[in-house]
């Protein structure tokens, strides 16, 4: 990669692993809160095809989100 430093090349490794690990970390958050909610009814509110299709649309719309914040913060804590 002409015309790319090293620093550059580890902003996108670090910026993807943040995204992806925030990102499983808010699914696993609405998978518990879900699951929690879901128990302490004794008619379920939401069945488990409900749960996991929440689960995959936090786990989307997180990643857009951390994938246009973490690069930013990233390159602020690498200067």
């Amino acid at each position: 990669m002409i015309g790319m430093d090293k620093s550059s090349n580890n902003k996108g490794k670090y910026s993807l692993f943040a995204s992806i690990l925030s990102s499983l970390l808010l699914m696993i958050i609405f998978a518990g809160l879900a699951v929690m909610m879901n128990s302490s009814r004794t008619v379920p509110l939401y069945s488990q095809v409900d749960i996991i299709a929440g689960m995959v649309f936090v786990f989307i719309l997180s990643m857009i989100v951390s994938a246009s914040l973490w690069p930013d913060i990233i390159e602020k804590k690498i200067r």
